[in-house]
């Protein structure tokens, strides 16, 4: 099987657990590329500053402190989802503007992928995009759904005192995180 990975080089947890991932595949699974996607916290794409500016306004100003110290930590002495990508000689797709337009499409479907699977993805996928594998796109979303659907899951989680989480794993469809769930696991919140 044939897998392309669409993702985000999101510098905390990502590539501990693609790493984990990528170790328990099994050989005849082989990952054929990998788009990766500048870091995009609202879903949106921004500016650094706009990004730091709404993250402040957000969370305020000590999760703001703890996560740009965390930041920094992470951009100086972790590798980053490219660095592990590149150890793995899993080829990185470059692509400008949408993940839908046609020259994207066209980088993915050159790797001749047999199932796409998105991983912190960060743009809506439109019907060639998700059409363009034979077995399909899948999606990891981080808390159950449909009642957890959309942007930061797993703040809206912790917000809600949930007693519990999960993951979810499903086909992504044209809506947002509304496609058939294929498994989800459920994880008790300790708190």
């Amino acid at each position: 099987m044939r897998i392309f990975l669409i993702t985000q080089n999101e510098p905390f947890y990502l590539k501990d657990n693609l790493e984990y991932l990528f170790s328990i595949l099994p050989r005849k699974v082989k990952i054929v590329g990998c788009v990766v996607t500048n870091v995009s916290p609202f879903g949106r794409q921004k500016s650094f500053l706009k990004k730091a500016k709404e993250t402040l306004n957000i969370f305020g100003l000590t999760f703001f402190i703890y996560y740009s110290f965390k930041f920094i930590y992470s951009k100086l002495f972790k590798a980053s989802v490219n660095d592990l990508l590149k150890s793995k000689k899993i080829k990185i797709i470059n692509i400008e503007g949408s993940i839908n337009s046609s020259l994207s499409l066209n980088k993915i479907k050159n790797c001749n992928p047999d199932l796409l699977v998105s991983i912190l993805g960060n743009q809506i996928f439109k019907r060639p995009l998700i059409d363009l594998a034979p077995k399909g796109c899948i999606n990891l979303h981080t808390a159950f759904l449909p009642k957890y659907r959309g942007l930061m899951p797993s703040f809206w989680v912790l917000k809600n005192n949930e007693k519990k989480t999960g993951v979810s794993v499903f086909f992504v469809d044209e809506g947002i995180d509304s496609g058939p769930i294929i498994i989800q696991k459920e994880i008790l919140m300790k708190l």
